[in-house]
């Protein structure tokens, strides 16, 4: 991966090879930790970060879940992540906040072990690849069912939730395809093993409800705000798996991901195995809306003064 030159941890920035913690730190041992994943592009109006509030809110959400009390304020987080951006001349990257138990007991009950924070930043493309945004990917519907409600907390983005997602994305990896496709414990599409999942039928924009074990995606509310101004019918219901293959068109949304389609579920072609119009017509207000050329979304973008790099003499 690519590295920057500066870590905001627990109040300071450090240098990225001194961002360090103890062997014995809780979160390493039982995943105790919460995190979000965050974007800043480069806009008409500088650099900002996406949709900064709705990460800072859900991060201070899934610790509460969690029973973790973050030392810092929301204002204080957003600051430190402006901060960060400007202290590494970062005018476009990925970001990664996380709050975590850190060293200082070990066992199953994590409240005496500190909660501490940091802030990583760092240039990183399309997670599932630039040119799959266009060409898109082929995804397998994993063995593996997303972890169910009444086991863990599928609205909070914790560390240790995400073996679930690893165990669906390497099966994946190893059988050929790009991602993997998860079921919730009925049967019901649930997600990716990172992103959510819409579905075009009939010319109507499918989505899993909440209540099918998804992560509450924050780029999964901006395309359901996107695909309504467009014109389209959202529907938030349950999907069988077969839906996938019957589908006109399938795409997978996520901060890191953005927007990719799918091309082909297990041995179906989805459509005409090309991305598909209703996607490509929500991808394209989505980027402009990421790089501030669409008014209607200009609230989404949180503007840092990041100083343009000075020419070379």
């Amino acid at each position: 991966m690519d590295q920057a030159d500066l870590i905001w941890q627990n109040g300071e920035l450090v240098a990225w090879e001194d961002a360090k913690v103890h062997v014995l730190t809780h979160g390493l041992h039982y995943g105790t930790g919460v995190f979000e994943g965050v974007r800043a592009y480069e806009t008409s109006r500088g650099s900002a970060i996406f949709r900064h509030a709705d990460h800072i809110d859900r991060l201070f959400q899934s610790a509460a879940l969690y029973y973790m009390d973050i030392p810092f304020s929301k204002a204080e987080i957003r600051e430190a992540a402006h901060d960060l951006l400007k202290a590494n001349g970062l005018r476009e990257c990925y970001l990664r906040p996380i709050a975590f138990r850190g060293y200082g007991s070990m066992g199953l009950n994590p409240l005496a072990a500190p909660v501490e924070v940091a802030i990583a930043a760092w240039p990183w493309g399309a997670y599932l690849g630039e040119d799959a945004k266009l060409a898109g990917i082929h995804a397998k519907v994993s063995s593996w069912r997303r972890m169910s409600a009444d086991a863990l907390i599928p609205h909070a983005k914790a560390s240790g939730q995400y073996l679930n997602s690893i165990l669906a994305k390497l099966e994946s990896l190893k059988a050929g395809y790009d991602e993997a496709i998860m079921l919730d414990d009925h049967g019901f599409v649930s997600e990716g093993s990172g992103e959510n999942i819409f579905v075009v039928r009939n010319g109507q924009l499918l989505t899993p409800p909440q209540s099918a074990a998804i992560l509450d995606g924050i780029t999964r509310a901006s395309i359901i705000e996107i695909a309504r101004d467009c014109g389209f019918e959202l529907i938030e219901r349950n999907i069988a798996r077969a839906e996938l293959y019957v589908a006109d068109e399938v795409f997978l949304t996520g901060t890191a991901a953005e927007l990719v389609p799918v091309t082909r579920v297990d041995d179906h072609v989805v459509g005409d195995g090309e991305r598909g119009p209703i996607t490509a017509q929500v991808a394209d207000v989505f980027e402009r809306a990421l790089r501030g050329l669409d008014d209607r979304y200009a609230a989404w973008l949180d503007i840092v003064d990041v100083p343009a790099a000075s020419a070379a003499p």
